[in-house]
């Protein structure tokens, strides 16, 4: 008889696994903040029954053995023989965390048990009254009786690790605190090495092998890195264990980077949605026929027959077109649903009080962006409850209520998804960022700022107001970084603040990365898309509207202020365009904040762009996030507003 390989089934099982884990936490956290749904506990236990079965089924022991006596404990909750009280949850949320490293660790084929779900489980039996069975892993270190001296840590960044606000140096100098700290190799990680003028300063490039030497406790160890927790690949593990391997001459499992990760390459679709598809593919078909018999016995007197299969042809299209962009879209509770723990631990940490409010977790966002836009709205929240909500005593001398509150917003207007952090704390703190400015040369003394021209300081490379650095804030990196990451997906960030009412910061973001609204513009004989996003306004300049300025750059009169004027033609290198203003159109454009005008010969109209990447086949072009495929067929560039801004700024330097 054929034997079915369970190894394909691994991936759903894992999928699945943290769908569970998910779902526990969130009833865990309700049954913490006094809910008495009898149905929470119910859905808890289900789900770990649903781990332990799976994980028994796939041959992962460890994980069904440390589900196990979890069960039994959930069983007597389940029972009323014991009272789901504080102790007990936060046990069961620390079982939630050392479950999904488990996970992690059974899905890159690295040794799952480790002493944090060890001492777990021994604790489990405590509570059950009966002593905890080792795991194979354990029983086998045991056996071998090797003293434990230390840790081996080998620790692989990810390129983004720097850009989420997090300093290896510092984390590394808690290391030290622990025990004595030993680096046995530095790596570089991104082969082959890039040229020094092509090095990003912002990317984590180099891991370390590291070994912690003394008694020290994993759990302690883990604590350094929790927040840079799928920012970076870690393996702890004892140092007598790596020593047994050798005198075994046993090779230890190769930890696999590529299954180390959820597959980011999949996405679960609503039948609903599959169902909207196939009828719109079936609409195309029926289109399809009636034009090919049109084509097949054609005469003049069935013209208008064929322009209305041609009409129904672009209908149908169309909403082919919205239905497979349907399929990419998912709903952001998916990251909005990590931030309820993330708070209950920091009003903790921090000694403040938080209510936190989620609103619009059903809004739809492109899968691409849903996976980029974690890492900014950590910062948000982290910021908000750390600077912006006071504690308990400060807020009660101010006259508000004890807890604060932080809501997280999504919803959609026009083409894009606007995403809200908005917290009732002290607000900016405005004397404190002009005077931090001052001293960094930013703004001079005694220069009058508006607050928004305040609230922008804010967003500067290594703006900190924080005297001392800590874990949370005061390194530097941060709102740049937001920023930058926003801009990244094509849209902005902004905040607006009140001082004692508290700060809203808001993300606006496309829909999708896919396909976006733009403008066809003519720059000699290219044609260039502007994305409708970033435009404000178009308009025809006189040539008394712009002055030069020192540096060779140039500035137009537009509403009361003056912007910079950026000539397209000489940042792309374009021939044959128009070189005076006032023969051009100017398009007044705004990224990262600012507004620009950019001169162009032409204005052609108005059409939707599916964005084709160059860096598949080319190189990151600065100034140009891709291209698409125009109606005759040639080849039309996307403008990246931001980048070109830069890129004239360094030709002006030049």
């Amino acid at each position: 008889m054929a034997t079915i390989d369970l190894s394909q089934f691994h991936q759903t099982f894992f999928d699945e696994s943290r769908e569970g884990l998910d779902v526990m936490e969130d009833a865990l956290l309700k049954l913490e903040n006094g809910s008495d749904d009898p149905e929470l506990v119910h859905a808890i236990f289900r789900a770990a029954h649903s781990i332990k079965g799976g994980a028994a089924t796939f041959g992962f022991s460890d994980v069904a053995a440390f589900t196990h006596v979890l069960e039994s404990l959930l069983d007597q909750v389940r029972d009323g023989r014991r009272a789901a009280d504080e102790e007990t949850v936060e046990l069961l949320l620390q079982s939630v965390d050392c479950m999904r490293g488990m996970l992690a660790r059974s899905q890159g084929g690295a040794a799952v048990a480790d002493a944090t779900s060890e001492a777990l489980r021994e604790r489990f039996a405590a509570m059950l009254g009966k002593p905890a069975e080792k795991t194979d892993a354990v029983a086998a270190a045991a056996s071998r009786k090797l003293p434990v001296d230390g840790w081996r840590i080998q620790f692989r960044p990810h390129p983004n690790l720097l850009r989420t606000g997090n300093d290896p140096l510092r984390m590394f100098r808690e290391l030290a605190l622990l025990g004595k700290l030993v680096v046995k190799q530095v790596q570089v990680l991104q082969e082959p090495r890039p040229a020094f003028a092509e090095l990003d300063p912002a990317a984590a490039m180099l891991g370390w092998d590291l070994e912690l030497r003394g008694d020290i406790q994993r759990s302690h160890i883990e604590a350094v890195f929790d927040w840079v927790e799928g920012d970076c690949d870690l393996e702890i593990e004892l140092l007598h264990d790596r020593r047994a391997q050798a005198q075994a001459a046993a090779p230890a499992p190769a930890a696999n980077d590529a299954a180390a990760h959820a597959d980011a390459g999949s996405i679960r679709v609503s039948i609903a949605k599959v169902d909207a598809l196939i009828n719109m593919v079936g609409e195309l078909v029926i289109t399809q026929s009636m034009l090919g018999d049109i084509g097949e016995h054609f005469s003049m007197d069935r013209l208008m027959q064929l322009r209305e299969g041609l009409a129904q042809l672009d209908r149908t299209t169309r909403e082919l077109q919205e239905s497979v962009m349907r399929i990419r879209m998912l709903p952001i509770a998916a990251v909005f649903n990590r931030f309820p723990r993330m708070v209950r631990d920091l009003e903790r940490r921090l000694g403040k009080h938080v209510k936190l409010e989620l609103h619009g977790e059903s809004t739809e966002v492109d899968k691409t962006v849903l996976e980029k836009i974690g890492d900014p709205l950590v910062h948000l929240v982290r910021n908000a409850i750390d600077h912006g909500l006071e504690t308990p005593e400060a807020r009660v001398a101010a006259g508000k209520p004890e807890t604060g509150v932080l809501r997280l917003e999504a919803r959609h207007e026009g083409g894009n998804v606007v995403v809200e952090v908005v917290d009732d704390g002290a607000g900016l703190n405005r004397a404190r960022i002009v005077e931090k400015a001052i001293e960094r040369g930013l703004v001079r003394p005694g220069q009058e700022l508006s607050d928004e021209e305040v609230a922008e300081l804010i967003f500067q490379a290594g703006f900190s107001t924080n005297a001392e650095a800590t874990d949370l804030s005061g390194r530097g990196v941060g709102m740049d970084v937001v920023r930058r990451n926003v801009n990244d997906l094509g849209g902005s960030v902004g905040v607006r603040s009140r001082a004692g009412k508290g700060s809203t910061f808001t993300i606006v973001l496309p829909l999708t990365l896919a396909i976006i609204e733009g403008l066809t513009t003519e720059i000699g004989s290219e044609r260039y898309i502007v994305p409708l996003v970033s435009i404000v306004e178009s308009l025809q300049l006189k040539v008394q509207d712009v002055r030069n300025v020192a540096g060779g750059g140039e500035l137009f009169h537009f509403r009361d202020e003056w912007l910079p004027l950026v000539r397209l033609y000489a940042a792309f290198g374009c021939a044959d365009a128009v070189t005076r203003v006032e023969q051009g159109i100017v398009i007044v454009a705004e990224a990262g904040g600012r507004r620009v005008g950019l001169l162009v010969d032409a204005l052609v109209g108005q059409q939707q762009a599916v964005i084709k990447s160059l860096e598949a086949h080319y190189q990151r072009i600065e100034g140009i996030s891709g291209a698409t495929i125009a109606s005759d067929g040639s080849v039309a560039l996307i403008v990246d507003v931001d980048g070109v801004v830069r890129v004239a700024g360094r030709r002006r330097a030049a």
